[in-house]
């Protein structure tokens, strides 16, 4: 049996992101019903839909939905409190929260029109939030209001409604707590798989701490064996870098902890489940399954478990592929089939690395296709036992018509969802159903209440058609196979595929899955394999290199728009075809790691098609208005010879980001690389030159300072471009004025910064640390945009901080080569020596470092302590973060001290306070401003990067207003009626004279 489970890992990978319709062909067969079957299961589901419906006088969710619509401000605003309002330590900021979200909803509509108690509780006491909001705005009436009542109504009534809603979606705050509840009547004669709360880890003591919470519930549950309940798990919790590229570091760790798990409920006497999580960790799943399938000390127990989401184009190989696993180590593999639960992530995970196709379906009737499909498979399957995890009416009605009279298999619901749709089943028919049901603290529920109520809440979910009053019956049940077969099996007109984001303009820059571990392995292979290309280009002085540049000028300029266009579209694609290469350099020459060299080359391409779609649009002659008998015609031409200046942390990007935005408007340029990355910049010239572009219009100047100050300092020198040090730029500015006869020339500069993070107590801990460790320490900080000051609002900075080093704890320093390789070396032994320098100084204020290799120019991550923002005064280029915290309510002041520096790059806000959001917004002085993210990353044409202040002068790179920086504008205007009358005008109907 091992040829068939290698047959279905085959089909699993060949599936990955293949063609949606391709894949669908085979599934609308087999999800497909026969008239006489479809009549039955309609029946049947509109028996269903009848109980459903009944349900809802105490279906507190379906109920809650039917009332709360999330395309309503009201949906959108309770979902936003839920999910951050009881994580808020300090009164202020909740109150601010509460404003911010309840201060615009007509909550009074709503009050005391649900049949359900709960439902109108909880409106009762936003209600109240509401009303208290509106009295907070005069002063006069809050401070009597206080007065009367002695404690903070508001903040009481929120809280309660927010507990509310907790209690609905837990099952317990403690697994104990969980397993009484389940005792009480309306559970009867349902089971529990009880999931012990939390997100991923992100720490190792994360970790450890959800290994107990497993442990402890396995031994709790067991203890009440006979009762038929069981424990669901989370590979993410055990291990905080469960990641493809961490391959050997974390499966041989997960599969000892599964199997520890696996093996105490085995002696207990329960099952236990392994949850389905990202599709890119699907094939690491499924290597740590199969090998805790095989493990002599598991042998016939038939307890283990998975869990496999239809939405994913692979989900029927995979259950072909437990069913092999389970013939192979002589067992039934409990397999749960659930629809999804990271839909929108992966949708945008795939555009955002421009990769080939989507690993899921993007019809909502797709992913039911597949899940009948997948269904049908699981029932035949001889070595599995099926669990069908659904809420649809019409998914249970086909499931059982396809089993008839077996038993043999179970469905299974989210506690708080689905109620009235398996009562009678359970009860009278006896089927057996599940509850997946969450056990934990309500603080740790709620990001997962809110992606559940978004997930079933979404326009085409069943439970949201449920509750919608303007859908027929009819509508509910339309048969998702027919939907999918009219429409070809295609993809969704409103998903383009990753390389169509940008629409007809230009082409997404093609990724690589480095989430394969085949394709990342193979990658890994060519950039660690030493180059023998050599640079070509002969090296040319100051002066040569800009005879040649200005006697090119004429040449190329005289070219039309639509020729310098097409010689960058072909760069682009020729960066494409030359990746591996351009990569291999990337790492090997500018230290960049794997995912860096990529990007590199990514933003390369996307410079490219950018600066040549929008030459196409933005350079053309414009005729403007004026008076009758006269033509006004503006052109953007060149202005000459231009000087680019790129900096070594983005050798190839920016390089090419310059250099292309001058020539597509005309100019000719002299490229000067940074000279520590000088290779890079010589490939990258030969490529331009094969596009088509003239030598004699893109010359390539290697060499240190001194030739970047003879190149600045020749008068013929039309505009520069330049990327660095905020000193070079002021020094290149200077030098360009010291000529009183010299031409006032164009300078471009893109420059450092103090760059800041605030964060107040509504940010969610697990995202603030991942965005820190991503923005501070990833290219080693080797980014004009990596975060340098994190300031922590002193309620959560003592929490954060412990978070973050943990955190910290899991990063790999080492070659940048390497996939396993977090944090390369820095540049050069400058770089290195006063960044290590500045650490020493520093270090009886450190508050976490790592450990390095000891061969090498590798500078520890390392987070340091300051008191005030102002002791940050310049800005040190490497893997460095310096913390401070604030005050709340000081919010204002703070970005005021932020801006004090004079620097104006990036600011980072963490906040779920939309009117923080706004209020940084309006007064911070940066030209790049993130909000609920990582600081570094900008995306061209989405996202123009560029600074103000000591930053910078703009406009900014990748921007729709970068191009006519590099333009002269010229005007020409001319009477038409010198040589005449004005014809056009006397040519008017009905004109008199």
């Amino acid at each position: 049996m091992a040829d068939a489970t290698a047959t279905a890992r085959a089909e699993i990978s060949r599936l990955h992101r293949a063609p949606e319709p391709d894949v669908l062909a085979p599934l609308l067969k087999d999800a497909k019903l026969n008239p006489e079957s479809r009549r039955r299961v309609e029946n049947r589901a509109l028996g269903m839909l009848a109980e459903l419906r009944a349900a809802q006088a105490s279906g507190w969710v379906n109920q809650f939905l039917q009332e709360y619509r999330l395309n309503t401000s009201e949906g959108i605003a309770l979902l936003s409190l839920a999910e951050a309002f009881l994580r808020v330590p300090d009164p202020a900021t909740a109150d601010m929260l509460i404003a911010d979200k309840l201060g615009n909803a007509d909550w009074r509509a709503h009050a005391g029109k649900s049949n359900s108690t709960l439902v109108n509780s909880a409106t009762w006491g936003l209600v109240i939030g509401r009303a208290l909001v509106s009295e907070s705005q005069q002063a006069s009436a809050l401070k009597k209001l206080i007065a009367r009542a002695g404690e903070p109504f508001v903040r009481q009534a929120v809280g309660a409604a927010m507990r509310m809603m907790g209690e609905i979606f837990v099952m317990g705050r403690t697994i104990e707590e969980a397993i009484a509840r389940m005792r009480k009547k309306e559970n009867r004669g349902f089971t529990a798989s009880f999931d012990m709360l939390g997100e991923a880890a992100r720490t190792f003591p994360d970790a450890e701490r959800y290994y107990r919470a497993y442990e402890g519930a396995i031994r709790a549950v067991g203890q009440v064996a006979e009762e038929g309940h069981s424990i669901s798990v989370k590979l993410s919790a055990l291990h905080p870098r469960y990641e493809v590229a961490q391959y050997d570091r974390c499966v041989t760790s997960l599969i000892e902890q599964v199997e520890a798990l696996a093996t105490l409920a085995k002696d207990v006497g329960i099952a236990f489940t392994i949850d389905a999580e990202e599709t890119e960790r699907l094939e690491m799943s499924l290597d740590i399954i199969e090998a805790v399938a095989g493990l002599p000390a598991l042998k016939g127990w038939d307890g283990l478990g998975m869990a496999i989401q239809s939405y994913g184009k692979r989900a029927r190989p995979t259950i072909a592929w437990a069913n092999a696993v389970g013939e192979k180590t002589g067992r039934r593999i409990a397999a749960r089939l659930v629809k999804g639960a990271y839909w929108d992530s992966e949708i945008k995970h795939a555009q955002e690395q421009g990769l080939s196709e989507y690993p899921l379906f993007t019809r909502k009737a797709a992913t039911d296709v597949s899940y009948l499909a997948c269904a049908r498979d699981m029932l035949k399957a001889k070595n599995i036992y099926p669990a069908f995890a659904t809420h649809n009416a019409l998914t249970v009605a086909t499931i059982l018509e396809w089993a008839g009279d077996s038993r043999d298999f179970e469905f299974q619901r989210l506690h708080g969802m689905g109620e009235g749709l398996y009562e009678r089943m359970v009860r009278e028919e006896g089927y057996h159903t599940r509850i997946y049901a969450p056990v934990g603290g309500h603080r740790d529920l709620l990001a997962y209440l809110v992606r559940r109520l978004l997930e079933n809440g979404a326009n085409s979910s069943f439970v949201h058609q449920l509750a919608d009053e303007t859908l027929t019956d009819a509508d509910i049940l339309a048969d998702p196979v027919a939907k999918i077969a009219a429409v070809g099996g295609t993809r969704h007109p409103g998903i383009p595929l990753p390389e169509d984001l940008f629409g007809e303009s230009r082409k997404n820059s093609e990724g690589i899955d480095l989430n394969d571990r085949t394709i990342l392995g193979r990658v890994a292979t060519k950039v660690s394999t030493p180059l023998n290309w050599k640079p070509t280009q002969a090296t040319l002085g100051a002066k040569e290199a800009v005879d040649r540049a200005v006697g090119g000028f004429a040449g190329w300029s005289a070219r039309s728009i639509e020729e310098r266009a097409a010689c960058l579209d072909r760069l682009g694609n020729l960066l494409e075809e030359h990746r591996d290469t351009l990569m291999a350099i990337a790492v090997q020459e500018a230290k960049k790691t794997i995912p860096d060299a990529l990007g590199e080359v990514r933003e390369a391409v996307d410079f490219c098609r950018y600066y040549a779609a929008q030459a196409r649009t933005g350079l053309q002659p414009i005729e403007l208005p004026g008076p009758t008998g006269e033509r006004n015609l503006l052109r953007m031409e060149g202005r000459g010879a231009w000087l680019c200046i790129a900096p070594w942390n983005f050798p190839l990007a920016i390089f090419l980001g310059q250099v292309t935005a001058a020539l597509v408007t005309g100019n000719t340029v002299i490229a000067k690389p940074a000279p520590q990355t000088p290779e890079i910049a010589a490939y990258a010239v030969g490529l331009a030159h094969s596009a088509g572009i003239p030598e004699d219009a893109l010359v390539l100047a290697i060499g240190g300072p001194e030739m970047g100050q003879a190149l600045v300092e020749d008068t013929r020198i039309a505009g520069v471009a330049f990327t660095g040090s905020t000193a070079t730029a002021k020094r290149i500015a200077r030098t360009l004025l010291a000529d009183d006869e010299r031409p006032i020339v164009p300078l471009i500069a893109e420059t450092g910064g103090i760059n800041a993070m605030i964060v107040d107590s509504t940010a969610l801990p697990e995202q603030v640390v991942q965005d820190v460790v991503t923005s501070a320490f990833r290219s080693a900080g080797q980014r004009c945009s990596a975060l340098r000051v994190l300031l922590l609002q002193e309620e959560i900075a003592d929490r954060t901080l412990e978070m973050l080093s943990g955190a910290m704890d899991t990063l790999i320093v080492g070659d940048p080569a390497d996939p396993r390789t977090d944090v390369g070396p820095v540049i050069d032994q400058a770089a290195y020596d006063k960044l290590m320098g500045h650490r020493a100084a520093s270090q009886n204020r450190w508050i976490k470092t790592v450990d390095v290799p000891q061969d090498g120019l590798f500078v520890p991550p390392t987070a340091i302590e300051v008191d005030t923002i102002e002791d940050v005064r310049r800005e040190w280029f490497g893997p460095i973060l310096h913390v401070t915290s604030w005050k709340a309510g000081e919010l204002g002041e703070t970005v005021a001290r932020v801006n004090a520096s004079g620097f104006g790059l990036t600011m980072g806000l963490h906040s779920r306070i939309a009117r923080a959001a706004d209020a940084v917004e309006d007064v911070a002085k940066v030209g790049n401003l993130y909000v609920n993210r990582s600081m570094i990353g900008a995306i061209v044409g989405s996202q123009p990067f560029g600074g103000e202040g000591q930053s910078g002068t703009g406009p900014k790179a990748g921007g729709p207003h970068y191009l006519p920086r590099f333009c002269a504008e010229r005007v020409t205007s001319t009477d038409t009626t010198s040589s005449g009358g004005n014809a056009t005008l006397l040519s008017l109907d009905d004109v008199g004279i």
